[in-house]
């Protein structure tokens, strides 16, 4: 017997009948100590100090008491970049989940039969979102220059590998009845897609995307630290020169826009329930 069974033997009943019943054995405290053992390495590796978080921890609500209160004549210089935020992330949101769609199609296996095709599509969709937003931020400014260009792009290549693997999966679970019975009368895999499967998915692939869009209202707020425009850019400005009133200022107006934004996107989202 292992040392395993020793320590939680298997639990066995008697039922009414005589026979014996035994109870199959739980891994819970296998996972407990696996995820114990994991955490134990993870502290040591990244050298983590919970003294030093217990010390310096109450440091955060010193800064966040000097916003407080917030700098109203400020506002007047957050206009400008808490639009150019919300015009990043609309548009790149918008061309992501766009230019996704046929990709999305090759990468389905009941559409695309082709099983090198299929792997190839999904092989891309991976190493894209595995890509992270401030990378593929900073990259765009070395193509394209400091500004919102580049923002759009990082957020447009995010919202490409997001949306498109959310749906070639929707597209796998469609019924295609309707887009074999085209096929089969001569029509073209493109328009029998498009005719077939698309109504079935448009309703949740809506919804996937302005759920997107609002998380990328969040994302494109730090995007200026890389120099990719928006609210980002100003706020990392007012970091580095310890104006706390005017960051509580544009931590109040992007709060305020974050919160009418996903109401919006709540409240249409039900709608194509």
């Amino acid at each position: 017997m292992s040392i395993y069974d020793k320590l939680f033997p298997p639990k066995n009943y008697r039922l009414s009948n005589g026979k014996e019943v035994w109870q199959k054995r739980s891994r819970a405290p296998l996972y407990v100590l696996l995820v114990l053992i994991m955490s134990v390495v993870s502290i040591k590796t990244t050298k983590f100090n919970p003294v030093t978080l217990v010390k310096r921890g109450n440091e955060f609500f010193v800064i966040l008491g000097r916003m407080i209160p917030p700098n109203p004549s400020y506002l007047g210089s957050i206009w400008n970049p808490i639009f150019d935020t919300i015009k990043m992330s609309l548009l790149g949101s918008a061309l992501g989940s766009i230019l996704c769609v046929p990709f999305a199609m090759l990468a389905s296996t009941n559409v695309c039969k082709n099983r090198v095709i299929v792997a190839a599509m999904r092989l891309m969709f991976s190493i894209v979102r595995t890509l992270p937003t401030l990378v593929s931020a900073l990259i765009a400014t070395f193509i394209f220059g400091l500004g919102t260009i580049a923002g759009t792009t990082a957020i447009a290549i995010f919202s490409f590998s997001y949306i498109g693997k959310i749906l070639y999966e929707e597209i796998e679970t469609v019924d295609m009845g309707a887009f074999e019975a085209m096929e089969a009368m001569g029509t073209t895999k493109t328009r029998a897609f498009i005719v077939a499967i698309i109504p079935q998915v448009l309703p949740s692939f809506l919804s996937n995307s302005l759920y997107n869009f609002e998380g990328n209202v969040r994302y494109a707020a730090v995007l200026g630290y890389v120099g990719a425009g928006g609210i980002g850019l100003i706020l990392n400005e007012q970091l580095g020169w310890r104006e706390y009133p005017n960051v509580g200022m544009i931590l109040v107006v992007l709060l305020i826009t974050v919160f009418v934004i996903e109401s919006i996107s709540r409240w249409a989202r039900k709608k194509l329930v």
